[in-house]
Formats: C-alpha cells, sequence, structure tokens
C-alpha cells in the first residue's frame, strides 16, 4: 500500500480534492440557479471552471512538468483538455441516462438527492481515467521514476 501513495499520488488527490470541489461548488450553485432541466449545461461549466484549475494545480504542483515553452504547455494543455473531454462525456452520458432515462431525480439516498450521488460515482471513475492520461501521457517528463 505504501507503494502506491507515492508523494505524487498524495499531491493528485490533494489537488484533486480541490478541482472536485470547484467542480461541485460550480454545479451546485449552477442548480441551484439554472434548475435541473439545464443540468448538462451546468456540469460543462462546471467541468470548464474544474479543468482549469486542474491543469495548472497538475502542471505546476503534481508532475511538475519541465516544459515551460508556449510550445510544450500549449500542447501539454490540449492533450489536458482532450483527455478530460473524454471524461466529461463520459460524465455527461451517464448524467444524461440517469435523468432522461432512470429519473434518478425523484430519489434520494440520506437526504442527497440521488442526481448528487450519481455525480459522485462518475466523477471517482473519471478521477481514475483522468490519472492514468496525466501520468503516462501528458505529463510524463516530469513525473516521478
Amino acid at each position: 500500500m505504501k507503494n502506491l501513495l507515492t508523494e505524487e499520488v498524495k499531491k493528485y488527490l490533494f489537488y484533486g480534492v480541490l478541482t472536485t470541489l470547484v467542480n461541485y461548488i460550480v454545479f451546485a450553485i449552477g442548480l441551484h440557479f439554472m434548475g435541473e432541466e439545464m443540468v448538462l449545461w451546468v456540469n460543462m461549466i462546471a467541468f470548464v471552471c474544474a479543468v482549469l484549475f486542474a491543469f495548472v494545480t497538475n502542471k505546476l504542483f503534481v508532475f511538475q512538468s519541465e516544459g515551460s515553452g508556449w510550445r510544450q504547455v500549449l500542447q501539454e494543455f490540449w492533450q489536458f483538455v482532450f483527455a478530460r473531454l473524454f471524461s466529461m462525456g463520459f460524465e455527461q452520458a451517464g448524467l444524461y441516462v440517469c435523468v432522461e432515462w432512470i429519473d434518478v431525480s425523484q430519489y434520494s439516498l440520506w437526504g442527497i438527492n440521488a442526481l448528487m450521488i450519481v455525480k459522485i460515482v462518475l466523477s471517482f471513475i473519471s478521477v481514475l481515467l483522468n490519472y492514468i492520461a496525466s501520468k503516462f501521457v501528458i505529463f510524463r517528463s516530469g513525473t516521478e521514476g
């Protein structure tokens, strides 16, 4: 277990929690003001805010990418965005199915709307996919051996 929790993984989890908070706070505020019928738009806005925050923290603090030239930064940024778009597509599809086909909004668990629970489960899976993409594809030059 100790080998799994390297300093890099600990940093990824720490900044991932902060990124998730950015995502959830924007998501919750958006749902409050825009309503559940706009859930996919709200999720996209939350996604954009979280991705911008995550790119900066992952590049500078987690993977400590050595690339500082504009060309490399842009390459890392677009790879990062592409990987996150893939995970957002996964999350959007999951939310769509749960809202439109299953109608999870009518359910709750311990007073928590089932839509938020679905969002949490989908986010957990996305985090795993994003770590793999960041470590082995996007920021590989600055990762620990």
